[in-house]
């Protein structure tokens, strides 16, 4: 393994636009600085990596965008895990996305697998659920479809489990398709949730509305690629990839609507204005946001040993960034830390690990499994 030790100055990189933005008003920088860090390579040659979770045995899975499943040892070897979902559509940002474990995995062994399925009229989001047993996905189907829609672009597939054991999850909506995560008659731009059989459970919100898909949580959002909830506090966290600028952090409520397109502190990616409205009543406003934009991508809620002065702040990792950004909510506003900066990797995926280590993903086609240390 190669351990490189990361001792880039750790001052807090704030993205402020001075005339009107949250960030602006509300960010500051951690009082306590984390120090050097070390960033040890668990694992190498991974084709643009980008799910994370955590076998009972030490053991990790780890979904690639463009290939399969692989099995890294504590130790570090990988082993492709046969069996899978078929008809990926593995194209652009779509392919293998997010993979979980079942609540009750120790019991029954089942894995939960987000991607993109081809269509020959239309793609859409699908969740593949299979038994892991001795290194293979077997018994696997597709459990649940997301509404069509074209391309490849903006795909979502994070999930995170509730304690009721219903899952949370993202499907994004592409920008000539945005007017649809104001629509609740489908899919697009909404945080779902659906029992382990992927039927909408009776106390969504809008269930008893007519014409609302049964299986929507949340809605108004454009692209997200982290979705953690604090076990601790019950907190459900997203960030979601503005256009150009306003990437956002929210914090997810049921029924709730954030806005998209609707307010945005984003433009066009050509400059041009999506709306002047950055605020509106009845719409949830950002608890920060980022201009220029940073792409978050991953999420951990930090509660462990092994970082103390961490507990309980944000961890979320930055591909246009290349860095991880420590975020910590509270009653006088977002204060933020800076680490791993000057890497050059994009942070596809962060996970705290059973260790109460963080574990991170790079986005590369010779991606890495990276675990987080203190240098001290």
């Amino acid at each position: 393994m190669t351990m490189k030790a990361i001792r880039a100055g750790f001052a807090a990189a704030l993205f402020a636009l001075a005339a009107c933005s949250s960030e602006a008003q509300n960010v500051a920088e951690i009082a306590e600085a984390s120090g050097p860090l070390e960033a040890e390579t668990v694992a190498d040659g991974l084709a643009h990596p980008w799910g994370l979770a955590f076998l009972p045995d030490g053991a990790m899975l780890v979904t690639e965008r463009n290939g399969g499943v692989v099995r890294v040892s504590a130790a570090g070897e990988k082993t492709l895990v046969s069996g899978g979902p078929e008809g990926v559509l593995r194209q652009g940002q779509s392919g293998l996305l997010d993979v979980a474990l079942d609540p009750r995995f120790a019991e029954n062994g089942l894995v939960y697998i987000s991607f993109m399925q081809a269509g020959r009229d239309a793609n859409r989001l699908a969740l593949y659920r299979a038994r892991y047993e001795q290194g293979a996905l077997v018994d696997g189907r597709v459990i649940f479809r997301a509404s069509p829609r074209g391309g490849a672009v903006h795909p979502g597939g994070r999930m995170a489990f509730l304690p009721d054991e219903t899952l949370l999850l993202f499907v994004g909506v592409p920008d000539p398709l945005r007017d649809n995560a104001q629509d609740l008659s489908n899919h697009l731009g909404k945080v779902l949730r659906i029992d382990r059989e992927g039927r909408p459970p009776a106390d969504n919100p809008f269930v008893a509305r007519a014409g609302a898909a049964p299986e929507i949580y949340s809605y108004g959002h454009r692209n997200a690629m982290g979705l953690a909830r604090d076990g601790a506090t019950g907190a459900i966290w997203l960030h979601e990839n503005g256009p150009r600028g306003g990437d956002e952090l929210n914090r997810l409520e049921a029924g709730a609507n954030y806005g998209w397109p609707i307010v945005t502190y984003g433009r066009e990616y050509s400059g041009g204005v999506i709306t002047e409205e950055r605020s509106r009543p009845g719409m949830v406003d950002p608890v920060t946001q980022w201009t220029p934009s940073i792409a978050p991508s991953g999420m951990a809620v930090y509660r462990g040993d092994a970082f103390a002065a961490w507990e309980g702040d944000l961890l979320i990792g930055f591909l246009a960034g290349e860095q991880v950004r420590r975020v910590r909510v509270g009653e006088g506003g977002v204060r933020q830390e800076t680490l791993l900066a000057g890497e050059g990797r994009r942070i596809r995926d962060v996970r705290l690990g059973p260790d109460g280590f963080v574990y991170l993903l790079t986005d590369a086609e010779d991606g890495a499994l990276l675990r987080v240390r203190s240098a001290r």
